[in-house]
């Protein structure tokens, strides 16, 4: 039985999504691979599916274009958070995830906040897979005498990242070639998103991201967050910034009081279809 499906982006971040609120949608890791690879199927960098839940508005569900089931991904909570307020009534919608549980708000035509939650600093909770201080850890790619990055920060936003900070931008073979070697470090037991941050003013982040599961990506929204709170535990920002991504921007806050951290970003409808099954 066919399953229409909704595709979609957030800031270039794109995805299939299937309502599965009324029906299960249970597909096997050879089904989302298929489905993920943009030249023989749909083409997405997660795969998501909107189910039931107790204790929120929906549970959303999310597979990596690689097959695997990951916790979390922001750039998809703006998308189902818009869908779900379009199809409500009220300006707030509470969504589960594999991560923890969010909320999500209007902030503009097709423009949402998703409040992202406490960031997870602990070596443990990244996790990491010995202590160490996560504002500096003990990692470094290249020569051990001239690496060509080194002492990154670390921090879980439902799902574990690793940020760089570089001088400048870093081009796509530079992004593939380290994020792929870091992304399966023993450092990391569950694997890693790897981020690249070139600080451009105290508010400003340019941020490319090498996605767990995904490979390069043009948005990652968790990685957004996880980079202004690398870069704001080592003084380089404030505590707010505007996060250029390859597709768009993003603009992230941590805030003091609640601890929590706020993404605001675009939603777009690339268009309908149904799946094969």
């Amino acid at each position: 039985m066919s399953r229409p499906f909704v595709k979609m982006n957030g800031a270039g971040n794109d995805f299939v999504v299937v309502n599965a609120l009324d029906r299960p949608f249970t597909p096997t890791t050879e089904q989302v691979r298929a489905l993920g690879d943009r030249k023989t199927g749909e083409g997405f960098d997660q795969l998501i599916s909107i189910e039931p839940s107790e204790t929120g508005d929906a549970f959303m569900r999310v597979w990596n274009s690689d097959g695997a089931m990951v916790e979390n991904c922001g750039n998809a909570l703006r998308c189902v958070g818009w869908m779900l307020l379009e199809a409500g009534s009220g300006e707030r919608v509470a969504i589960d995830t594999l991560g923890g549980m969010t909320t999500a708000s209007r902030a503009g035509d097709h423009r949402v906040t998703v409040d992202m939650g406490k960031p997870r600093l602990d070596w443990s909770e990244i996790p990491l897979s010995e202590e160490m201080d996560t504002r500096n850890i003990e990692l470094q790619v290249g020569p051990i005498d001239a690496p060509l990055l080194h002492t990154p920060g670390a921090v879980s936003m439902g799902n574990p990242h690793v940020v760089f900070f570089v001088d400048q931008t870093p081009d796509d073979a530079f992004v593939r070639g380290s994020g792929s070697l870091v992304e399966h470090h023993p450092l990391f037991p569950e694997g890693v998103n790897v981020g690249f941050a070139h600080v451009l003013a105290p508010d400003h982040i340019r941020l490319r991201v090498w996605e767990r599961g995904a490979g390069l990506t043009r948005a990652c929204g968790t990685g957004a967050c996880a980079a202004l709170v690398v870069c704001a535990r080592r003084g380089l920002t404030g505590r707010s910034a505007r996060i250029d991504v390859d597709g768009g921007e993003l603009h992230i806050r941590w805030d003091e009081a609640t601890d929590h951290v706020f993404m605001t970003g675009p939603v777009e409808i690339e268009r309908t279809g149904t799946l094969p099954f």
